[in-house]
């Protein structure tokens, strides 16, 4: 079965002017590049916890509490 995102991805704004899925496909993207982006952070704030940062030291650096920073991370 060809998911929505195949279908708009064939589309061609040659073929259908009025169907240009470009800003969907840019909004795939930069979700892609958020998912990208968490998962790096989540392996970041793991490695620093096995270095022995805490959580206050974590949180600093994320602009964020030490509870805040403990509740997302553990």
């Amino acid at each position: 079965m060809t998911t929505p995102t195949g279908r708009l991805d064939a589309v061609s704004p040659a073929t259908h002017p009025g169907r240009d899925a470009a800003g969907f496909r840019a909004i795939r993207s930069a979700a892609k590049n958020v998912e990208t982006a968490e998962a790096e952070l989540r392996q970041a704030v793991h490695t620093a916890r096995e270095a022995g940062d805490s959580w206050a030291v974590i949180g600093t650096a994320l602009g964020i509490s030490r509870q805040a920073a403990q509740q997302r991370f553990s």
